[in-house]
């Protein structure tokens, strides 16, 4: 072969030679990167797939601490839209440019709304928890006054009954003297043909005014009532009484004397005087005759 041919085609095979051998190599990087790229779509996807995974997730334990109706209502409705759009980003490929851009810019505003409802729903929880300690203390003031009232109404009970109590009257100096029948005492019972009981109304402002009906009971050394007319009635029960007046009280002192006329036979012993008033007993003593 000339050798002026020769050399030239030399030449030529080498750099054809260079030229698929450094083709080769570019095809084998790109294909690498293009691999490498894959990889990283397939990472970014995954991860976007995680997100919109745990949104939705949020949105239902967010649910869970509010009672408003409202906001639960657009809590679901986020919460569909979220797993409506990982649902779409489960059927595209990862190497759809167009489509992961907009799932990603979907994504962001998911971000963005739920982040907003989390401080929606903490200051609400903050307002209830205010409102329930303002109750509780409204509450504990309540009870307070209402044990402050029960104990004023227990005070005012306790101070009406001393009230009444104090208002009670009191019978002073009762005497009970056997006459015959000259009217002269005697300390011989036998002999009696009427029997004086005299006593004294203490004086008493706080009692009230006006006419009192005074009963007077003396029981024989038997036990038995020397009988009157009548009846009235004292701690739930009626009792008979051997005389009774009715006098007018002005809250001073005023002397009471009544007769009860013989009418049986009575006996030596001791006699038993009881005097009655507005329901009460106001007084009593006991009397010893031969």
């Amino acid at each position: 072969m000339n050798k002026k041919i020769w050399i030239p085609t030399i030449l030529v095979v080498l750099l054809l030679a260079g030229a698929t051998a450094y083709l080769f190599i570019s095809l084998n990087k790109q294909k690498e990167e293009n691999a490498a790229i894959k990889e990283l779509a397939e990472i970014d996807k995954k991860e976007m797939e995680n997100e919109y995974q745990q949104f939705a997730q949020q949105y239902s334990e967010m649910k869970t601490q509010i009672n408003n109706d409202s906001i639960v209502a657009q809590l679901t409705a986020e919460q569909e839209k979220t797993q409506r759009l990982l649902s779409e980003l489960r059927r595209v490929k990862s190497t759809d440019a167009r489509e992961i851009t907009r799932l990603k810019k979907e994504l962001a505003t998911v971000r963005a709304v739920i982040r907003s409802y989390v401080m929606e729903i903490d200051s609400l929880n903050k307002v209830n928890a205010s409102l329930a300690q303002e109750n509780t203390r409204v509450k504990g003031q309540y009870e307070a006054a209402t044990r402050q009232i029960e104990g004023l109404s227990t005070e005012k009970r306790s101070l009406s009954e001393k009230v009444a109590i104090a208002a009670q009257l009191d019978a002073t100096g009762i005497a009970l003297v056997a006459k015959n029948k000259r009217g002269k005492s005697t300390d011989q019972i036998t002999k009696a043909t009427t029997l004086q009981v005299s006593f004294n109304i203490t004086r008493n402002v706080t009692a009230t005014s006006g006419v009192k009906d005074i009963y007077v009971r003396i029981m024989s050394p038997t036990g038995s009532l020397l009988n009157g007319e009548g009846s009235f009635s004292y701690e739930n029960r009626t009792l008979q009484y051997s005389m009774k007046r009715s006098v007018e009280y002005n809250g001073e002192e005023t002397p009471v004397s009544l007769f009860w006329n013989v009418s049986q036979a009575l006996q030596g012993g001791t006699y038993q005087v009881s005097i009655f008033a507005d329901g009460n007993m106001i007084g009593s003593r006991s009397f010893n005759f031969k």
